[in-house]
């Protein structure tokens, strides 16, 4: 097909040929662009007139069709979307921006009451803020109200019309089409009805075709975009589209949906043929392949492998692999499936001893195996981690005590409160007094010695300290005063700090233990008689983890800390003691940057006692009951702390 690239305004006034109208079309039907959309936009059809101006719409389409739905959501990197839904086909929507408004005019749509009303669309956070629908005298208009910089896009699809207002700073208009084959120099994938999102850059075109011959706007596109379209025989068939400021590649796309055509691009050259004649020619060219290397002769490959495990890549090149049990297995099959990295013919084997691979394939299977061996037999990196658990307590003790107490002598007889005094003293005290009683009284009289009584006996005894004590002591007329105060007050501070550390590759769990077993002895009952056996309890210090090096240089964690100690032993009376374990274990899986120091756990306890001994009635008494009181408080914190910190050992690949 030859298509006249000659610019030229004049109308035609006969029925168009193919050639004819593509010179018509190319003789300034289309640019890019919405600066320049009323000169671009033009109106085509078979056996109808052609210019450079937009025909009347009404006289064109005289049927009048009526704006069903108004639609508004966000699209993708915050565009606003416009849906404008139709009753019927032959809308003839006309989108022109006027400062920070946009326009749309349908001079042959009439606009249903309901829908005459102002839309408020801030809350979808887009360009647009404001939609204004109301009915004209020759048809319905459309404002969009925006707000900072923005582009305009509007295309036409069946009974839809869809406007785009993308912010000015977003990159490459991004188009969401479901089924739709990529853009040119994309990949294809996906089949009909998936949902795949492509990103389009091409220049911006406005099109507007009324059955058009598809090879015509494959013709255009090919003059915008630069590339050589290769039309298959079998693209036949008109279209009518409209585009309004839309990229040349999505175009493309949209006219080879609507046609249902596809497209395989090589260099500089597109290929454009029907979905079911690409598909058929890549099945055959499968196909053709397949029968290749059914008849290639095979080759056997002898590849070493170094750092890896031989068996570990068998398996994974192949699914039967799997069955290897022993060294030297072997994994194959005369299937004419693809069966991995397998031809339907080869088979693959490892050999433990040498750490071997034993690969029987086609030359380009097996090339292609050997090169991903290469890729995957590399020295992985190592890390170092450090973990340090600290211990920390401290405890703080107080107490005060008193004794008080009156002793005396009252006609010659000695009177204490003192329950110190022994039964003997007591005695001779009384045996004394019945002599003297009996006879004349002695000349002087003889006074007894006067012993120190205690009426209160409640001194500061803290458990394995010795309280300092203050003594005061008053005799008169043979009577005696004691007072004593006694205070103590203890502090301990403690701080263990245990540092394991261990090297490991990456993704290759470590352990290490250091600690003691401790022994006590059970008993158990049997025919002949109670059987005494030793038992065991474990007291370590474990560290367990597994280091992952990801690709960004930090590294993950997932680790188990336990720290065990022997807290003292539980008495079970004639049989024996059994030992009692103090458990400090954190378990976590944790992120950590290559070379920093985190704190992955910690408890801290604090306790607070306070204790009152006292004499009722003369201990509540304001000061004086001071001296039939004892108070006792103890203050005690512990707080543990575990931190980690892995280093990563990077490993010269050779």
């Amino acid at each position: 097909m030859t298509v006249n690239n000659a610019k030229q305004t004049q109308s035609v006034r006969r029925p168009l040929h193919l050639g004819a109208l593509a010179a018509g079309l190319a003789a300034g039907l289309y640019a890019a662009g919405a600066a320049a959309l009323p000169a671009t936009t033009v109106v085509l059809g078979m056996g109808q007139s052609a210019t450079g101006a937009l025909a009347d719409p009404a006289k064109r389409m005289p049927d009048a069709v009526t704006v069903s739905a108004i639609d508004f959501k966000r699209g993708d990197d915050g565009a606003g979307k416009l849906i404008l839904r139709f009753s019927g086909e032959g809308a003839a929507p006309d989108l022109r921006n006027m400062g920070s408004s946009v326009v749309v005019d349908i001079g042959n749509a009439q606009l249903p009451a309901a829908l005459q009303r102002p839309i408020n669309v801030t809350d979808f956070a887009t360009p647009v803020q404001r939609i204004d629908a109301r009915a004209t005298s020759s048809g319905a208009q459309l404002v969009l109200g925006t707000k900072g910089l923005f582009e305009s896009m509007a295309y036409q699809r069946g009974n839809e019309y869809i406007v785009e207002i993308l912010p000015r700073a977003a990159a490459p208009v991004v188009a969401q089409v479901q089924g739709r084959t990529p853009a040119v120099g994309a990949t294809a994938s996906g089949g009909a009805g998936s949902e795949a999102v492509t990103r389009y850059g091409g220049k911006p075109v406005t099109f507007n075709f009324q059955d058009v011959p598809v090879r015509t706007v494959l013709q255009l596109i090919a003059d915008e975009s630069n590339l050589n379209i290769v039309a298959a025989d079998t693209v036949q068939g008109n279209v009518t589209l409209r585009l309004v400021n839309v990229p040349w590649d999505q175009a493309l796309d949209l006219v080879l949906q609507a046609k249902s055509l596809d497209k395989r691009r090589s260099g500089n050259v597109v290929w454009v043929a029907p979905q079911k004649e690409i598909a058929d020619f890549e099945q055959a060219k499968e196909d053709a392949r397949i029968n290749l290397e059914e008849r290639a002769e095979k080759v056997t490959e002898y590849i070493p492998v170094n750092y890896a495990n031989a068996e570990d890549i068998a398996r994974l090149l192949t699914e039967e692999s799997k069955g290897n049990q022993q060294g030297g297995g072997q994994s194959g099959g005369q299937n004419a499936q693809d069966r991995g990295f397998l031809s339907g013919r080869g088979s693959i084997s490892f050999d433990k001893r040498t750490n071997t691979l034993l690969v029987i394939d086609i030359p380009q299977r097996v090339a292609n195996i050997k090169n991903l061996v290469q890729q995957l037999d590399k020295p992985v990196d190592q890390v170092v981690i450090e973990a340090r658990i600290v211990i920390a307590n401290e405890n703080v003790a107080r107490e005060l005590g008193a004794k008080f107490g009156i002793t005396g002598v009252k006609d010659n007889v000695l009177y204490s409160n003192s329950i110190g005094n022994n039964i003997a003293n007591q005695n001779a005290i009384v045996n004394a007094n019945n002599q003297n009683n009996s006879t004349n009284p002695p000349t002087p009289p003889a006074v007894p010695t006067i012993t120190r009584g205690l009426m209160s006996n409640l001194p500061a005894t803290l458990t394995g300290a010795t309280a300092g004590s203050l003594a005061l002591s008053i005799l008169n007329a043979g009577y005696a005063l004691d007072v004593e105060l006694s205070a103590i007050q203890t502090q301990g501070r403690g701080e263990v700090l245990s540092n394991p550390r261990i090297v490991t590759s990456n993704q290759k769990e470590a352990v290490i233990r250091q600690g003691k077993e401790i022994g006590y002895l059970t008993v158990s009952g049997g025919q002949g008689g109670n059987v005494p056996t030793v038992q065991f309890k474990e007291a370590l210090l474990e560290l367990k983890v597994t280091p992952t090096i990801t690709n960004d240089g930090r590294v993950f964690l997932n680790m188990s800390v336990k720290k065990d100690e022997l807290d003292g032993f539980i008495s079970l009376g004639s049989f024996g003691e059994v030992p009692q374990i103090a458990k400090r274990e954190v378990t976590t899986a944790v992120l950590v940057e290559d070379g920093q120091t985190v704190v992955i756990g910690g408890v801290y306890e604090f306790s607070d006692t306070s204790e009152i001994s006292k004499v009722p009635f003369l201990g509540d008494i304001p000061l004086l009951g001071n001296l039939f009181r004892n108070k006792n408080r103890t203050k005690s914190k512990a707080e543990l702390l575990v931190f980690v910190t892995p280093k990563v050992m990077r490993v010269a690949q050779h």
